[in-house]
């Protein structure tokens, strides 16, 4: 097998849940094949780059194996490689000040200390 459907081929290797997620994202134009923007219908050939942006995560992808049925995950893994870049450290959140459970409401001096350091909830629409 040369080429498949690349909604086909994005469902096939787990990268959309189901085909029609796929084939949603590529006419959103949030997949690209080789820096072109693709269809559900574009085909696919090995060596091909894909870029897919599927559940708010881009993943850049190499063609190494075109398959046209769903197959188990470890044998889905190996018909590309994956180019996506690790994601950015998530910056260190301050250290609030931690109340122990049950130990009542706080009193108005421990208020204005968590005031102070910012552990407000958001204000309420």
């Amino acid at each position: 097998m040369e080429s498949t459907r690349l909604d086909r081929w994005l469902w096939s290797v787990r990268l959309a849940k189901t085909r029609s997620d796929a084939a949603a994202a590529c006419r959103g134009g949030h997949v690209r094949v080789n820096d072109r923007p693709a269809k559900p219908a574009t085909a696919v050939h090995p060596g091909d780059e894909v870029r897919a942006r599927v559940y708010e995560q881009t993943r850049i992808v190499e063609v190494t194996k075109v398959i046209q049925k769903r197959v188990g995950a470890p044998e889905a893994q190996a018909c590309y490689l994956d180019h996506t870049p690790p994601p950015p450290p998530k910056e260190a959140r301050p250290v609030f000040a931690v109340r122990d459970r049950g130990t009542g409401r706080p009193t108005k001096r421990e208020r204005r200390m968590l005031d102070q350091l910012g552990a407000l909830r958001p204000p309420r629409p």
